[in-house]
């Protein structure tokens, strides 16, 4: 008898861990009797940023998830229905971006350019540059001031090393920046940017993008009414123009290690919270930065 077929794939669901009005939860096991692509039965997409088509990544969280059982495959993207799930761990934005890079790196066409479908191209050297304009392209920049760009719609775009830049400006793409001192940027519709080294900067300009900053003293930017910027680092702040959300986080020191003293979700109104203004979290208060 041969071994059930299990697949690793991305699924998104709202903050409260709901999909469609089905609770899960992480860790978990689910299992339904029939599975038809778009129709009926779990389901998830093998490409993970094929999930910001179907949930924003400025207002949903996502997981690493298997499927097995009864497979059914959706013609149009990498969304794939299944009888049976796990929902594995949580994954970030930067963690979206690694993976979008991953499964494109292992099933590109050896001969296919990075101006192709599924395209690839990546710089590891210091001060290299790396550039990917196809649709579902990858790029990925990981020596020192590194550059790295993804311009097709459903890109990803990563720079790892110090100083680098990364950039994303397709519909759905995603961009992360992991250095000291990198920028990321996000400008396609639902699109996400992700800085997580100290010193960062991240803005999406998108509409629906998310910009997601975790390093010491980062800077989060939403250039659109519909985005969202989340400062979580420490003493790092948000901006963005008017009508969009800021999301501010205070840490403080405790038995010699950081914790989460606050947080506040604010909108910028462009009277009592600023437009084009940095603001941060400080004793309880939300001032400028």
């Amino acid at each position: 008898m041969s071994e059930e077929k299990v697949i690793t794939s991305y699924k998104g669901f709202n903050k409260d861990m709901t999909c469609r009005g089905f609770q899960y939860e992480e860790g978990k096991d689910y299992e339904t009797e029939r599975a038809k692509a778009c129709k009926t039965g779990f389901h998830a997409c093998e490409y993970p940023l094929d999930c910001f088509e179907y949930y924003s990544p400025a207002s949903s969280v996502f997981h690493e998830v298997e499927q097995s059982g009864e497979l059914s495959k959706n013609g149009d993207d990498s969304k794939v229905a299944s009888t049976k799930i796990h929902i594995g761990a949580k994954i970030s934005i930067a963690g979206m971006v690694k993976a979008a890079i991953e499964f494109t790196m292992s099933r590109i066409k050896p001969e296919a350019k990075s101006d192709e479908k599924q395209g690839a191209s990546s710089a590891t050297g210091d001060y290299g540059a790396s550039s990917a304009t196809g649709y579902k392209g990858a790029s990925s920049a990981t020596g020192a001031y590194g550059a790295s760009s993804a311009t097709g719609s459903c890109g990803a775009s990563s720079a790892t090393g110090s100083c680098g830049a990364s950039s994303a400006t397709g519909s759905c793409g995603a961009s992360s920046a992991t250095g000291d001192y990198g920028a990321s940027s996000a400008t396609g519709y639902k699109g996400a940017s992700s800085a997580t080294g100290a010193y960062g900067a991240s803005s999406a300009t998108g509409y629906k993008g998310a910009s997601v900053v975790t390093g010491y003293q980062s800077v989060s930017y939403a250039g659109n009414e519909a985005a969202i910027a989340v400062a979580w680092g420490i003493e790092s702040s948000a901006k963005g123009i008017k009508g969009a959300t800021l999301v501010l986080s205070e840490w403080v020191v405790d038995d010699d290690k950081y914790v989460l003293k606050d947080t506040r979700l604010v909108r910028v109104d462009g009277e009592t919270i600023k437009e084009d203004v940095a603001y941060t979290l400080k004793d309880g208060k939300v001032v400028e930065a």
